[in-house]
């Protein structure tokens, strides 16, 4: 019998005005490090580094469903909402977490939306955050595609989503774990992927703003796949090179989903991301 390290919980929060049943993942002691998923997905994308004992030795690995996503349920009077991911929402949630939680200097690890998040929190909230690792994160990433065909009554929303994912996984990943990724955003709930890529695409920007960000105080440091063409390793360097003592790593073989696609390849970045929050 192989029972895994990683225990699950729930706690709830209050955001504006009102209360989420939020669930999360962890694994490990030590240096608190929040994780959060993709567009579409959940806590599940984390599970290989959460059951990293090299990882976990040291840090304390939580994984979070945001509200909507996975295990965590939409608010009561979901019915009568329309879901859209906002900047100052999305911020709240994780403000409220780390109260909740009890976290002192966490550091912040999201990918794509979490990615574009993590950027907005060493902006305006650093001194919260003990360093940010913004993966496949950019200041800002204009659609290429129209959102409404992933909330539509003629259209499979999580297949839709599915095949978003499939453009953004690289070819080197194992087959299993890049049909796992595409999996997970197929399970996402009605209209939850057209919220999360409305944040991601229509909602604040951080262009013209990147410069404000003092590394002096909070460590950040980007991390891109070069097959990524959602947020392109050009589109990393840039918002890299804005950030004065912002680092950049692109990974060769990985894609947009780099923990859950890759998670063998992704690894020694993610240990060189940690090393460099110290």
């Amino acid at each position: 019998m192989n029972i895994e390290p990683i225990v699950g919980r729930y706690v709830s929060v209050d955001v504006q005005g009102q209360t989420y049943r939020v669930y999360f993942e962890e694994a490990g002691e030590g240096q608190p490090v929040l994780c959060f998923h993709t567009a579409g997905a959940d806590s599940r994308q984390w599970r290989h580094l959460m059951n990293d004992a090299q990882v976990t030795a040291n840090h304390r690995l939580i994984a979070v469903d945001m509200p909507w996503h996975g295990k965590s349920l939409p608010p009561e009077g979901w019915e009568t909402q329309e879901y859209l991911l906002t900047t100052e929402f999305y911020i709240e949630v994780v403000q409220a977490l780390c109260a909740a939680l009890n976290l002192s200097q966490p550091i912040f690890a999201g990918c794509s939306m979490g990615g574009r998040i993590a950027l907005q929190l060493a902006l305006h909230h650093a001194a919260s955050f003990k360093g940010f690792i913004a993966i496949e994160a950019s200041d800002f990433q204009p659609a290429w595609y129209d959102i409404d065909w992933f909330h539509r009554p003629d259209a499979h929303g999580g297949e839709m989503g599915a095949a978003l994912v499939s453009a953004n996984i690289a070819p080197q990943g194992p087959a299993v774990e890049r049909w796992n990724t595409q999996w997970m955003s197929m399970q996402s709930g009605p209209g939850v992927f057209r919220g999360d890529l409305s944040f991601y695409t229509q909602d604040d920007s951080l262009v013209g703003r990147l410069g404000e960000i003092d590394t002096a105080q909070t460590p950040v440091h980007i991390m891109v796949g070069e097959y990524d063409m959602t947020c392109t390793p050009d589109d990393a360097r840039r918002t890299a090179e804005a950030i004065d003592g912002a680092t950049l790593a692109i990974m060769p073989g990985i894609g947009h989903f780099p923990m859950s696609e890759n998670p063998a390849a992704f690894r020694p970045f993610f240990l060189e991301a940690l090393d460099k929050m110290a």
